[in-house]
């Protein structure tokens, strides 16, 4: 090392040290302090930026730390921080008037008016409240709320000294001065993100029947195909993949973990990079969701973990017996019950403030819909009300930081056993011990098949099977949910009934079920709730397990195999199909299939297109673009309609397969690609990357990846533009990845990406860094250690703190 590199380490660590050790005033400040002082006082920390605006952030305590992460994120995200605030206090309505849409990033919510009923609901009664004042474990702990309070006074400190250059809310007079309970309210709003968020607009719109008729039902079979479709919704925006191998597979015996999760490019559920350090309590590196006080997705010295979103159903139903005189008021064991009745006013630009009435029941908020194709009509004689268990759940933050200060997959599975704070994901986990861990830990409705068998109503009958969510008979007491006797609160799955795999080869989700997290010992014996078994699994699970089985089988793993696994861009649909469909197409008479709308299409140059394509999706691949389009189409067909061999559960990686070419969506589909890229002046041999792309500062980035049909590890959503050339933008995919692993010295090895770079405004140089990196398949090299902080040669070094 040189004398100068020396001298910077030594001046780098000796800032930190003195930062952290400096004589601070003490943290005080109670909720109700808190409202009336939002930003508290004295609070300060250290951030060292190196490439790509990566923060590490040094405090010395929990509340400091806060105020570092608030400070950073709002330097990143301020549009997006605040916009998000402005959901959680109901007064979206107020700035952006009630009838415009929502993105979506915190709730199902349709309209600004439906999200502002919900969540100034949520403050009137005092639910977060009640919830921070709940004793640790069921609630969450000290640290976690000092650092709340740290994080509203560091967002509070970064507007008050700041410009704001954001066009997206420059000047806005919406970017406000928050509290903790505004950052606790967040993450509520994300625990509840698939219960009671996701039925939002039906909860707000139920009123009790009146001399109109009610609105139609739908039979038991309509609704167990709308309840499939709902939850599979869950994975529209948000999938991933994760896989960790064990010290048997890799090249020193230690552990090795990628993840890759797949969450929206823009908006309230973009992940942030960070270093987390409070010198002799807590180091660790990773993402975090927008306005998360703790590290979601990480690493330490000794540990990485990663998350999928998982199958469990977070709600269900409860039908409820109405007494014939008042349908507000429901029966339990023959005994009336009076709903609870919440009148909630929201402000609204240009005009009067509205009120409505939400109803509540022991079981939950009255539902008269989860989504346009589930109604649920509040008739004279019957209602239905959704509990939602995460409803109670202020622990996930808790169950992140146990993850942060692990030191191996052991205290992550104490973690979770603790704080069972994990709404909707599973969790994967590597060590530097050689140990590899996946669990199902999540808070979930105490649904067991005996008491959905025993209790479910008709239309429970059906859904239940079909999609894991209960409709359970509200008017019979022994038909409760009852409670584990390890579990944290009431009316959940305790840690001993998750599956659970630990120390294999490899473990892997890819948003299916727990049953093939190693297809050699498939996981069963768990309740539907939480998943099939023996159902046949997503192209992407299907083609996760062949690689990583294979890697596994391989050996002699390093981190490089892992960069290479994200981006093989292998497409397995193409695997299947594309050999056969070009045979098939080369066969057609006269070359020509019939479109959809009976119009005659030439297809013959496709078929060579197809013959030739290299099956796989990288951004100058040739072909994928129109298997792409055709492959959409096709694969929306019956599995029994598309393939010749039918799943079967003994062999469930390599079936179904076998094209049926004489699946009559096969030629209408692939005359409809053709004669689309036509029209769009997009030639059918075009190179992927030509029109996948996204334009960033007038630039374009071709972006590899694939759909979800296409079963790419690599997922890529992208919007389809035939008029701006093709796939202009992305929706979804691959976000905070890493891979991770370790050597012998105490710094991990790993290596990062975040796809979408740090910052949504247009205006900072973290806009695009890393998406250019993403586009050329590069990666950031992890600098965790102090010495490697200290030689980033673009190291800036900033102390920030409240103005007195």
């Amino acid at each position: 090392m040189t004398l100068r590199n020396r001298l910077r380490l030594l001046g780098v660590a000796g800032l930190a040290l003195f930062t952290v050790s400096a004589s601070l005033p003490p943290a005080t400040a109670s909720g109700a302090q808190e409202t009336r002082h939002p930003s508290g006082g004295g609070l300060s920390a250290v951030i060292r930026y190196t490439e790509y605006g990566i923060p590490h952030i040094v405090a010395k305590d929990y509340a400091q730390l806060g105020f570092g992460t608030g400070w950073a994120q709002a330097a990143d995200q301020v549009c997006t921080l605040a916009d998000g605030f402005l959901t959680v206090r109901g007064e979206r309505s107020r700035f952006f008037g009630p009838d415009a849409a929502t993105d979506y990033s915190l709730s199902s919510a349709a309209t600004n008016l439906s999200s502002d009923l919900y969540f100034r609901g949520v403050r009137d009664s005092g639910t977060v409240e009640r919830l921070l004042k709940s004793p640790a474990p069921a609630g969450p702990s000290r640290d976690v709320k000092e650092t709340m309070r740290g994080f509203a006074a560091g967002y509070n400190a970064w507007i008050e000294q700041n410009r704001i250059t954001d066009p997206a809310c420059r000047g806005a007079s919406w970017v406000r001065p928050v509290t903790a309970l505004d950052v606790a309210a967040r993450g509520y709003a994300l625990a509840v993100l698939g219960g009671q968020g996701r039925g939002i607009d039906g909860i707000t719109a139920a009123q009790p029947p009146t001399a109109a008729p009610p609105a139609a039902g739908v039979t038991p079979e309509e609704a167990a195909t709308a309840a499939e479709r709902l939850l599979s919704a869950q994975n529209a925006d948000m999938g991933s993949n994760a896989v960790a191998f064990d010290g048997s597979t890799t090249v020193n015996g230690r552990g090795l973990l990628l993840g890759n999760p797949h969450y929206p490019w823009q908006g309230g559920r973009r992940f942030w990079q960070a270093q987390q350090t409070i010198p002799g309590e807590l180091n660790v590196s990773g993402a975090s969701l927008l306005g998360a006080t703790t590290i979601s997705i990480g690493h330490n010295a000794d540990v990485a973990w990663s998350h999928t979103v998982a199958t469990g159903v977070t709600l269900n139903l409860h039908q409820l017996k109405l007494d014939p005189a008042d349908p507000t008021a429901y029966l339990v064991d023959g005994k009336r019950e009076r709903m609870t009745k919440r009148t909630v006013s929201v402000p609204v630009k240009g005009a009067a403030d509205v009120t409505r009435t939400q109803w509540w029941t022991r079981y939950g908020p009255v539902v008269t819909s989860m989504g346009a194709a589930l109604p649920l009509p509040w008739t004279a004689s019957t209602a239905y009300a959704l509990y939602d268990p995460n409803a109670e759940n202020m622990r996930m933050a808790d169950t992140g930081l146990g993850f942060s200060k692990a030191r191996g997959t052991r205290d992550v599975e104490r973690s979770l056993h603790r704080n069972q704070g994990m709404p909707w994901v599973n969790t994967i986990a590597a060590d530097r011990a050689g140990h590899s861990f996946f669990s199902q830990s999540q808070v979930l409705p105490r649904i067991t098949d005996e008491l959905a068998e025993r209790c479910s109503t008709p239309l429970g009958r059906a859904t239940y099977p079909a999609s894991g969510l209960a409709v359970l008979d509200g008017s019979r007491t022994d038909c409760a949910l009852g409670s584990d006797p390890d579990a944290v609160q009431p009316g959940i799955f305790g840690p001993g009934r998750m599956p659970v795999l630990k120390n294999q080869p490899y473990v892997e989700n890819s948003n299916d079920s727990a049953w093939l997290t190693n297809a050699e010992r498939p996981l069963t014996g768990y309740e539907r709730v939480f998943g099939t078994i023996a159902t046949p699994r997503s192209m992407r699970t299907r083609g996760a397990v062949e690689d990583v089985a294979s890697m596994a089988d391989r050996g002699r793993l390093r981190v490089g195999d892992l960069q290479r696994q994200q981006f093989a861009n292998r497409a397995p649909a193409g695997d299947l199909a594309a050999s056969a469909a070009a045979k098939w197409c080369a066969a057609l008479p006269g070359g020509t299939a019939v479109a959809t709308d009976g119009t005659p299409v030439d297809v013959s140059a496709a078929c060579r297109v197809l013959r030739r394509w290299d099956r796989s999706v990288d951004s100058d691949s040739r072909g994928a673009l129109l298997f792409d389009r055709f492959w959409r189409k096709a694969s929306s067909a019956p599995a029994a309609e598309l393939w010749r061999t039918p799943f079967d559960p003994a062999d469930p990686v390599r079936t179904p397969r076998g094209l049926n070419t004489a699946a009559p969506v096969l030629g209408r589909a692939l005359a409809d690609a053709v004669a689309e890229l036509r029209a769009a002046g997009i030639p059918l041999d075009a190179r992927l990357g030509d029109h996948q792309f996204v334009v960033r500062n007038g630039k374009r980035l071709p972006i590899g990846g694939g759909t979800e049909s296409l079963g790419i590890w690599n997922k890529t959503e992208p919007k389809w533009n035939a008029a701006g050339g093709g796939y202009t933008e992305v929706s979804s995919g691959s976000s905070y990845i890493q891979a991770v692993g370790w050597d012998d010295s105490r710094c991990p090895v790993a290596r990062t990406l975040l796809t979408y770079s740090q910052s949504e405004n247009p205006k900072s140089p973290h806009y695009s860094d890393q998406t250019r990196l993403y586009a050329d398949e590069r990666w950031v090299t992890s600098r965790f250690c102090e010495r490697d902080i200290a030689r980033s040669p673009d190291l800036r070094v900033v102390r920030v703190r409240e103005r007195r």
